[in-house]
């Protein structure tokens, strides 16, 4: 079968398509083939070594596609079912091999496409508004990179929950898509835009109780600046390079302020937990509650091309590759 596979860290050139032996299900496990794809920042870490994998490798973690191999004792989901998975690396291939415990099933009105567009970013995005901080009326957050994959779902998942919303995107393209989408109040950033000025203009010099920061090392000063006192950031990306130490006088000198860095994986650790919050999501895709955006399909062997884009910040929304 065909498959992405990464010899040693390294750009977007790391890549390699490369015919390899298709996988077999075991016990607990299904085979899918894979439909679509889906190409995350998580996925960039994996190749440039900044997140260390064992070499070689294959890439990948998201994807959706129809079951059709069973392990010995599987039974369920059954043959032909459409499922989405995440955290199953070596998701950039034509075949793949997903815990059964773990394969979400794709509701009838939601697209495959969608599903792997929707699935892991949709599952982050519920878990930072939800629990990270279960937002509410009377909360106002900034969200950063709002026009992306992951930030744009944050947006309405955090409008839903009635919290305000001040977001900052690169255009003034992405920040019409941003408004449309329940953005209360947008900043396009660059050089010498001052984002925590702009916020405490927004808050009557209060801040805002929650930062969704993805950028990182670009945005990090700027977040902590933008927090009200008592306020929370919360760090879950770091598309301009990992976060410098921090002293945690810093946050004590700013307000009492609380960071963290979460991950989605440690919401999802019981089936039931991926099953309840993917049901959330996807039916929330499947209502058209929430608009889960495809920026572009490529094919398999275009994955360096996917990559490339996602790091100039020249997407909106989903990149996904199709087998």
């Amino acid at each position: 079968m065909r498959a992405i596979r990464v010899e040693r860290p390294g750009g977007a050139e790391a890549l390699v398509a490369t015919e390899v032996d298709g996988p077999t299900p075991g016990t607990g496990e299904v085979l899918v083939a894979v439909e679509a794809a889906g190409v995350n920042f998580i996925d960039v870490y994996h190749r440039s070594g900044r997140y260390p994998l064992p070499m070689p490798t294959g890439i990948g973690v998201e994807g959706a596609g129809t079951v059709i191999g069973l392990g010995p004792d599987v039974t369920a989901p059954a043959l032909g079912t459409r499922v989405a998975w995440l955290g199953v690396q070596g998701s950039y291939a034509e075949r793949v091999v997903v815990p059964a415990d773990r394969a979400v099933i794709v509701p009838e009105a939601v697209t495959t496409e969608l599903a792997a567009a929707v699935l892991l970013q949709g599952l982050t995005a519920h878990a930072l508004t939800h629990d990270t901080r279960a937002l509410g009326p009377g909360d106002t957050v900034l969200v950063w990179a709002a026009a992306g994959g992951a930030g744009r779902l944050v947006v309405q998942l955090a409008s839903a929950r009635g919290a305000r919303v001040l977001a900052c995107v690169s255009t003034e393209a992405k920040a019409e898509e941003v408004r449309r989408l329940g953005a209360d109040a947008v900043r396009v950033t660059g050089d010498g835009v001052d984002v925590a000025a702009w916020v405490r203009g927004e808050t009557e010099g209060r801040g805002v109780e929650v930062v969704y920061d993805s950028v990182g090392a670009a945005s990090i000063t700027a977040s902590l600046d933008a927090c009200a006192r008592l306020g929370l950031v919360v760090s879950y990306g770091q598309s301009s390079g990992p976060v410098p130490p921090i002293d945690v006088l810093e946050l004590s000198r700013r307000g009492s302020l609380f960071l963290t860095r979460p991950t989605v994986f440690d919401h999802l650790v019981t089936p039931e937990a991926l099953a309840s919050r993917a049901a959330a999501v996807l039916g929330a895709v499947a209502e058209g509650t929430l608009d889960v955006r495809v920026h572009d399909r490529l094919p398999l062997d275009a994955a360096a091309a996917a990559h490339r884009a996602l790091e100039s910040r020249a997407t909106s929304g989903k990149l996904l590759l199709l087998p």
